[in-house]
């Protein structure tokens, strides 16, 4: 465990965390569109994987500048968050239903990213960062935006699921 004596110590470990969080879900989001029935929740799932790569390289690039290694740290609520939408891919229910968790569990995922960025952006303003809360700003937006993506697909998927 990492000994954190300053503002800065801390956001390299929030960064390490967010990196940790992202790499996963490049790992996990494959399954999601798999499991996904709807094709614009699919889409939608193979859309947020190609962000989700670019923002794990953006987070590279801000270690590679704070000369840091982006490793080092497992970021345990991805984890379960993770762990939470496999239990849904493996769940037997009608494909509306499914498509309908699965769309709850990406949201929790979105929320939890949207927190991280948003509070390593304030440490960055803090820190006399621009550059850094700039990126970290663009990568927060791209999360908020695939909330109000899933939100939007929900409508539909929910009304289908109800009638199940």
């Amino acid at each position: 465990m990492t000994t954190l004596k300053t503002l800065n110590d801390l956001y390299v470990e929030q960064l390490r965390d967010l990196y940790s969080a992202e790499t996963q879900l490049v790992a996990a989001l494959p399954k999601m569109a798999a499991a996904a029935t709807d094709p614009t929740l699919k889409q939608g799932f193979e859309r947020h994987l190609d962000q989700t790569k670019v923002q794990a390289q953006r987070l590279e690039s801000l270690f590679q500048d704070l000369g840091e290694a982006p490793g080092g740290h497992t970021c345990q609520a991805m984890q379960g968050l993770i762990a939470e939408g496999a239990e849904m891919i493996a769940q037997d229910a009608a494909p509306a239903v499914k498509d309908a968790g699965l769309i709850a569990c990406a949201q929790r995922v979105e929320h939890y990213e949207i927190a991280g960025y948003g509070t390593v952006v304030r440490y960055a303003e803090v820190l006399q960062r621009p550059e850094h809360a700039q990126q970290l700003r663009t990568s927060e937006q791209e999360e908020k935006d695939t909330d109000l993506a899933l939100t939007s697909a929900s409508t539909t998927i929910n009304q289908q699921a109800a009638q199940a």
